[in-house]
């Protein structure tokens, strides 16, 4: 069987960022759920409880697509690559407003970014055989 770059990805971000959102419980005692202001996880990304469980869905999704095939993998990194993309545009404008639940900081800003550049540079960029395949046989 021939290794899908979108497999491989979505399983090794998938595993990061469950391990991230189990860590990130170590830094959150005693912050609300969803305090905009959290714990330093590795002493530079904040989090929340609420941004702790994002991290622990996210990375079932990844893993869950990864593990699923080359399909479901490749679609899940576009998807939580866009999102990725859209947090972290949208974290610099709401950094330091109520509205930013997730307790985001600029650190997250730049990795929420790089995550999003990679997720979506092998969802699109890779596997094309894929889509031709599907749209031969329906």
């Amino acid at each position: 069987m021939r290794t899908s770059p979108n497999r491989l990805v979505a399983i090794i971000f998938g595993a990061v960022y469950i391990l991230v959102g189990l860590l990130g419980f170590t830094v959150t005692a005693g912050v609300d759920f969803i305090a905009t202001e959290g714990g330093l996880l590795l002493g530079i990304f904040e989090v929340n409880p609420l941004h702790n469980i994002a991290h622990l869905l996210i990375g079932a999704a990844l893993l869950i697509g990864g593990l699923s095939g080359v399909r479901a993998a490749k679609s899940v990194n576009i998807t939580v690559g866009a999102a990725y993309l859209l947090l972290g545009i949208v974290g610099f404008f709401i950094q330091d407003s109520a509205a930013n639940v997730l307790a985001l900081n600029t650190a997250d800003h730049f990795l929420h970014l790089a995550s999003a550049l990679v997720l979506l540079g092998v969802g699109l960029g890779t596997d094309r055989a894929v889509d031709n395949r599907r749209h031969a046989v329906a």
